[in-house]
């Protein structure tokens, strides 16, 4: 995993300044611009980074949800086949501007969602909504994509704790990407330029033509080990190994949007959510 980081160098980031809006876009000069993407929305956590998101139906009434890694909980790590659904939490999240500095401290009421089967992604929900975010310090939500993305796509991997931007393409999807305990299904991986490292995990994936997050980073093959803990590995359909030293992984985000409904409650029984269940 590109492995959650202490607290202690964390004080050491994220000042205050201005904010900035979400993604501006760029000059429509051509049929198909890409939009700037920049550090507006994201967060710092106290060992991985994340980001303030929305879904496509998601109001500016709703209370706003951040996402992360599962392995970026404050509880640690879920065992394999374990969910965590609707669990208090006090979480506090640094909130930065398009420059990628501090603007404000959110906080969460609650852990939505959390797992590490299947996918690793934690959701919180916070205390104050879109609207409130929005007027307050100037920052929008990134808005999930609902569709599965593309290989080739340009991508930046946007990281709130080290206030750090990658940028490569998405090289293909791996059918089963497993590490240790853990197996996540159609996970991203990244063309060699997206070196990310430990306190990246929870970075969102951004699509540069869209603005939108079409997965979230989670890991990488540090050793050229195969399928042990920070050395994950690609299982084919066929069962064959495949492993990658150097490259990274995300995990995609699209399937999290049929699972939230009114409010920006997750509801795993909602039609076409296939995200796992207690």
């Amino acid at each position: 995993m590109n492995k959650p980081l202490a607290g202690a160098a964390f004080a050491l980031l994220l000042t205050g300044a201005a904010a900035s809006p979400a993604v501006a876009q760029a000059p429509r000069d051509t049929a198909a611009q890409a939009v700037a993407v920049n550090f507006a929305g994201t967060v710092a956590l106290s060992n991985c980074s994340g980001s303030v998101v929305r879904v496509p139906n998601s109001l500016p009434s709703d209370p706003a949800l951040v996402l992360s890694n599962g392995h970026c909980l404050e509880s640690g790590m879920p065992a394999a086949g374990q969910v965590v659904k609707d669990k208090a939490s006090s979480r506090s999240f640094s909130l930065l501007n398009a420059s990628g500095s501090k603007v404000a401290t959110l906080r969460a009421s609650k852990i939505s969602y959390a797992t590490m089967t299947d996918t690793d992604i934690s959701i919180y929900q916070l205390t104050k909504t879109y609207a409130q975010i929005s007027s307050q310090y100037g920052i929008n939500a990134l808005t999930l994509n609902d569709v599965h993305p593309v290989q080739g796509t340009s991508i930046k991997v946007v990281s709130g704790y080290w206030k750090r931007t990658y940028s490569c393409n998405v090289d293909g999807f791996a059918y089963r990407l497993k590490e240790g305990e853990w197996t996540w299904k159609d996970s991203l991986r990244y063309t060699s330029s997206c070196n990310t490292i430990g306190g990246t995990s929870g970075s969102p994936v951004i699509d540069t033509t869209t603005g939108k997050v079409v997965a979230v980073n989670n890991t990488g093959n540090e050793d050229g080990a195969s399928c042990t803990v920070n050395n994950p590995c690609e299982v084919s359909e066929s069962g064959a190994v495949t492993v990658r030293q150097g490259i990274n992984y995300a995990q995609q985000t699209y399937i999290i949007v049929p699972c939230v409904g009114p409010g920006n409650a997750i509801d795993l029984s909602r039609p076409g959510c296939t995200l796992p269940k207690p």
